[in-house]
């Protein structure tokens, strides 16, 4: 069975888009249509047309992180201020293709997808161990029962920016700069879900999954970097930035109907899937393709 999920973090026509450069660097994809909005601006912009090397570079007058931050964030501001851009965070984002690399320029998290920068987010699965009984889900044995595990599902506020009112993990979080991926997921925890600092340390990686997908604002290419965290029995989340509209305990077999069903963001549902395959809580098999999306997509 072919998950919505797993060919939607897939669903992306590089012919539909121009590379974007910074130097000999692709770090994002412009779709056409933004392409000429981008060529209001040619001090800031070299857009070739040639169809065998059709791309958008950044001018490379602008040498300097500070060059090409402020060059970008005066065209990020007139955009959003006309309406291309939605969503405006207040937050800064880096961009560079790796974690660890050194950033080439900032810009506002809004814009990332307008550009198709890569990003990087924490995803956690919340899961309460009752016991050792069946488990039932996509391809699994056994029934779903108040011993089995059970997974806290977080549902989005509906006035979040992307995806509003679709079910999440418990925490989800996009990492700006300054934030390592840890520090990160203990700020998110609390915000999102009440869970202390002391008992967030204890939350343990899974996979990544690689993201790259054609939204209404743009691109999505990020890494998703996945957590899961064993929670008491008697906790209960509590959100606390209103980014969070309720809390749910769900069953496996819940949580896999709504991955099924795609009430759960793209994101989560692959962050789910990695937690409940881990675990051998589902079969493989009955997720077709799941594994190209824990490696980098090529093109």
């Amino acid at each position: 069975m072919t998950l919505p999920c797993i060919t939607d973090a897939r669903r992306f026509d590089a012919g539909a888009h121009l590379p974007f450069h910074i130097g000999d660097e692709r770090v994002g994809w412009i779709r056409e249509n933004d392409v000429a909005r981008l060529a209001r601006w040619p001090d800031v912009f070299e857009i070739d047309g040639d169809a065998h090397s059709a791309r958008v570079t950044l001018a490379p007058h602008f040498d300097s992180v500070e060059a090409r931050s402020a060059a970008l964030g005066s065209v990020i501001g007139a955009l959003a201020a006309e309406g291309h851009i939605p969503g405006w965070r207040n937050e800064t984002y880096a961009i560079r293709n790796a974690f660890d690399a050194p950033p080439l320029a900032f810009i506002e998290r809004a814009a990332s997808r307008f550009f198709g920068t890569m990003t990087y987010a924490v995803h956690l699965n919340g899961v309460v161990e009752y016991g050792d009984s069946g488990v039932a889900g996509l391809g699994a044995a056994g029934s779903g029962s108040r011993g089995a595990p059970q997974l806290w599902i977080a549902r989005r506020s509906d006035t979040k920016a992307t995806d509003p009112g679709m079910l999440d993990n418990v925490v989800a979080g996009g990492i700006g700069w300054g934030f390592g991926i840890e520090a990160t997921l203990v700020k998110e925890c609390w915000e999102e879900a009440g869970i202390a600092e002391e008992l967030a340390r204890e939350a343990r990686a899974g996979r990544t999954v690689h993201v790259l997908q054609s939204l209404p604002e743009g691109t999505q290419a990020e890494q998703i970097f996945i957590y899961d965290l064993v929670l008491p029995a008697d906790f209960v989340p509590h959100n606390q930035d209103g980014e969070v509209g309720e809390h749910r305990l769900a069953r496996i077999d819940e949580a896999a109907r709504w991955i099924e069903e795609g009430a759960m963001t793209v994101d989560a549902s692959l962050a789910t899937l990695d937690c409940l395959l881990r675990r051998q809580w589902i079969d493989e098999d009955a997720c077709e393709g799941i594994a190209a999306i824990f490696e980098p997509p090529t093109l």
